[in-house]
């Protein structure tokens, strides 16, 4: 097996910052009466703040300094946002603590282009997340993990080079006590060698068999079973902006990083979003909610920010911005496709479905519609509006024209009794008889005709049975 762990240092920071574009002087700060300094980003330590200050300190430092206390709830929710976009690449994913996700990645070198292509989509894709996290290789979780909390990132493929490997890191780096680690300090040992150079059963009995255990399976000589993380049959995530904002250019940026981890995923779920939503927290206000409807299933992040785009350039906020969130409200498999010798960077039934997102984005979802056909023998009612993209019905009506008039056209009669438009039109065939819809009060007895003029041009035109037989021109023929 091969596993490899991505370790996020600091991570209730980096939380905080990925929702800007523009880092500012930002900490992270305790609880209590007396909250202090927990973290910091450089642009606050350029400024002379520090871990342990006190916060009323750091801000007479920095007045326009942005101060957080510590959300555990948020991170944990946060970072299983990041182990749904990791699920994409292998079905194992295990979360360590709150810090590190750990993934076997044996079984899917092949399909991802082998190690280090893969490797380098983890970083790549981490930091449109806006994370930034140091990866480890190794054959044994416990071993990938300590070589990424040190911060050193190898790669080690053979579990005969773990020893020499793991031989120069610190203690600290285990899931020990403080206790144990200190009395293993006042001893002279620090490193993970030192205590290995150690007599096995002695270091059992002094510092109990959970040391040397959790180095067994550190170097292989043990198993080293991980439970194993399962995605949520939904995509739900929130973002807390550093600042509230006014301005959408800002909520753009911000949804474009959940909306990364949404398609890695719609990856793993071999889906394509049709429905989502973005919900916009404000301080004073409702949230605002803003639905996106796809016309075809899509995982694509630059057709997601695109639409999303659109839509948040006719959008006037309310209030303030908080915080934002990103909910899946449908998806749909995304099925495969046949591709020519000679692929096109798009094909053309590809980008006629993004030019319906793009106007529906635009203009509304209620402004661009389908049609689809409806028994019913009455022609202006023989449609509904549908779904772009929704399936329909064979047409019963093959003869009719798609061209309706709304309402028909009163014609006049001529000499002949022929319906007349501008010249008399000659009837080329009918007439088709229509008596329905005396259930409903619409009642129609109508005979329909194709009508022609003398340019070649066919009408659908119809003569009322009852009353005075006047003529109506229904629709046209494309």
């Amino acid at each position: 097996m091969l596993w490899t762990c991505l370790h996020f240092s600091d991570f209730s920071l980096q939380l905080l910052l990925r929702g800007a574009a523009q880092p500012q002087p930002t900490i992270i700060t305790t609880g209590g009466n007396r909250p202090a300094v927990l973290s910091c980003n450089p642009e606050a330590r350029s400024q002379g703040i520090a871990p342990g200050m006190a916060v009323a300190t750091a801000l007479a430092l920095s007045p326009d300094l942005i101060e957080r206390p510590r959300d555990v709830e948020a991170e944990l929710k946060a970072f299983e946002g990041a182990a749904a976009w990791a699920s994409q690449f292998t079905s194992l994913v295990s979360l360590a603590a709150t810090d590190s996700l750990l993934l076997e990645i044996d079984g899917s070198l092949r399909l991802f282009g082998g190690l280090r292509p893969l490797l380098q989509r983890f970083g790549q894709e981490l930091a449109d997340m806006g994370y930034a996290a140091t990866i480890a290789v190794a054959p044994t979780p416990t071993a990938a993990r300590l070589l990424a909390r040190s911060g050193i990132g190898s790669t080690i493929t053979d579990v005969a080079n773990l020893e020499t490997a793991l031989a120069g890191l610190p203690l600290s780096l285990l899931d020990q006590s403080e206790d144990i680690i200190r009395m293993l300090a006042l001893m002279g040992v620090s490193t993970i060698g030192e205590c290995l150079a150690l007599p096995r059963d002695g270091l059992a009995r002094r510092f109990g068999q959970f040391l040397v255990d959790e180095l067994d399976r550190a170097l292989g000589r043990l198993p080293d079973p991980r439970p194993i993380w399962i995605a949520p049959p939904r995509y739900k995530a929130r973002l807390l902006l550093p600042a509230p904002v006014q301005d959408t250019e800002p909520l753009l940026f911000a949804a474009s990083r959940l909306i990364q981890e949404l398609t890695g995923w719609l990856s793993m779920r071999q889906a394509g979003i049709t429905r989502l939503k973005l919900v916009l927290h404000h301080e004073d206000r409702r949230p605002t909610s803003i639905a996106l409807g796809f016309a075809t299933p899509s995982r694509e992040p630059q057709r997601i920010r695109t639409l999303l785009r659109e839509r948040l350039s006719t959008l006037t906020l309310p209030d303030r911005v908080e915080s934002i969130g990103l909910e899946s409200v449908e998806t749909r498999p995304l099925g495969s496709r046949n591709l020519s010798l000679f692929p096109e960077d798009r094909l053309p039934e590809e980008e006629r479905w993004l030019i319906i997102d793009h106007l529906r984005a635009r203009l509304g979802a209620e402004a661009v519609y389908s049609i689809v056909s409806h028994p019913d023998h009455r022609p202006e009612l023989a449609w509904r509006c549908c779904e772009p993209g929704a399936s329909t019905p064979g047409d019963e009506h093959a003869a009719r024209p798609l061209w309706l008039l709304d309402p028909p056209q009163l014609l006049r009669t001529g000499a002949d009794d022929k319906p007349v438009l501008k010249e008399p039109l000659v009837v080329l065939s009918g007439p088709e008889r229509i008596e329905s819809g005396w259930w409903d009060e619409k009642e129609a007895k109508r005979d329909y005709f194709v009508a022609a003029d003398s340019n070649g041009r066919r009408f659908w035109v119809y003569r009322e049975r009852a009353g005075a037989k006047t003529w109506f021109l229904q629709g046209m023929f494309t």
